[in-house]
């Protein structure tokens, strides 16, 4: 009934299931290298930090980093949320920008996550946004002395004015 497989058909038949077993676990093997890593929590933050600002919407940047900096999870991603707070608080499009609020922001950063990489960034924002504090106070302090200054003068012309009214009073 049957014909008895010789031991060359087994060969053959041993040989086509091994090249389909090579080939699909060859494809599994190729969809691993060429699918493109999963994106970790930190550049996934980080990217939608830099969509958000390229949009201009400071508001839901801002939120997006609170979020991550009040979860009660891993503190993994939150130096890099007060790094993006920071920026965010000092970015020059930004209608609602607080200085104040940027370098107090890179400050907590500084001191809370010295291992972080943004550690040295945050370091030297800070020193800048001290300086620019205290250029900002003194240029304060000119602008009153300015303002004293102006009303000095004011006060001389009225004085001149006065000493010529009387001069002609005289004169007549």
């Amino acid at each position: 009934m049957g014909r008895k497989q010789t031991r060359t058909g087994k060969y053959i038949y041993f040989c086509i299931a091994s090249l389909i077993f090579l080939s699909l676990s060859g494809c599994v093997a190729l969809e691993k290298i060429m699918k493109p890593p999963s994106e970790t929590s930190r550049q996934r933050l980080s990217r939608k930090t830099q969509e958000l600002l390229h949009k201009g919407d400071y508001e839901e940047a801002l939120k997006e980093n609170q979020e991550v900096l009040s979860s009660h999870g891993s503190t993994e991603d939150k130096d890099l949320a007060l790094f993006n707070i920071g920026v965010i608080y000092a970015h020059a499009g930004n209608p609602k920008k607080n200085y104040g609020k940027s370098l107090s922001s890179f400050k907590k950063m500084t001191e809370d996550y010295q291992q972080s990489p943004l550690f040295e960034q945050a370091k030297i924002l800070t020193t800048i946004l001290q300086e620019n504090e205290k250029l900002d106070q003194t240029i304060g302090k000119l602008n009153q002395e300015i303002e004293k200054l102006n009303q000095m003068i004011e006060k001389s012309k009225q004085v001149d004015i006065e000493i010529e009214e009387k001069k002609r009073e005289k004169g007549k």
